[in-house]
């Protein structure tokens, strides 16, 4: 994989597009260190500077973070999700709660108009690990499952900008998930927005299926207040 010199563009950008390629592709996983500054070297035949400078931008974009005297981890797989995740933080949950209502109303109704029997099974797929992590008291299980059933819904809406928008709240939602967990009354199953919109999503009902998601997250956002 050793690069050549190109006058197409600078090298630092060549090495950039590369290591943002492998971060995108799932080579290196969300939260894992990525190999030593020697490893990465030698695999892309670079210099230490250039190399420094394409792991420099990753890490102002939000994709990387470098941890002096321990590495370079993979904090997003995007720079629209690094972005996303560094600007979350300067905003209140109401905030996001409100953003989070246009993406899952469209990506509801998008979803009761394209998704296939195969996203209609992934999604009851994901409901049954999800009700089988709680009640077995995996909290962290039931988060991932009840994130990855919404992150499904915007995948079978068949829009890919919206499918990525919405992964880009993954770490900030999931989070959330596990800070409501353990107050008193949360209902960890709610059938709305959930086992509810599956259904109008199979019966291809897009209005059905924004009702659905909207007492979910009007039921969030009672949760939020108290």
């Amino acid at each position: 994989m050793t690069l050549s010199t190109s006058h197409r563009q600078p090298l630092a950008d060549e090495i950039t597009a590369k290591l943002r390629e492998m971060v995108h592709s799932g080579e290196w996983a969300l939260q894992q260190r990525i190999p030593s500054e020697t490893e990465l070297m030698a695999r892309l035949g670079v210099s230490r500077g250039t190399l420094r400078e394409a792991i420099k931008a990753l890490a102002h974009s939000g994709m990387l973070e470098v941890r002096r005297g321990d590495g370079t981890y993979v904090r997003a797989t995007s720079e629209m999700s690094g972005a996303a995740r560094r600007m979350y933080k300067d905003h209140t949950e109401e905030h996001i709660l409100e953003v989070r209502v246009g993406l899952d109303t469209q990506a509801a109704r998008l979803a009761a108009r394209n998704a296939t029997a195969d996203d209609v099974a992934a999604l009851r797929a994901l409901l049954a690990d999800r009700e089988a992590s709680w009640n077995a008291a995996d909290y962290a299980g039931w988060a991932r499952a009840d994130w990855g059933f919404h992150v499904r819904v915007a995948q079978a809406s068949g829009n890919p900008l919206l499918h990525e928008l919405y992964v880009s709240f993954g770490e900030v939602f999931h989070n959330d998930l596990l800070k409501q967990q353990p107050r008193a009354g949360f209902d960890g199953l709610p059938h709305e927005g959930h086992g509810a919109l599956v259904d109008a999503i199979e019966a291809h009902d897009a209005d059905a299926a924004v009702a659905s998601v909207n007492r979910n997250l009007n039921s969030c956002a009672e949760w939020l207040k108290e």
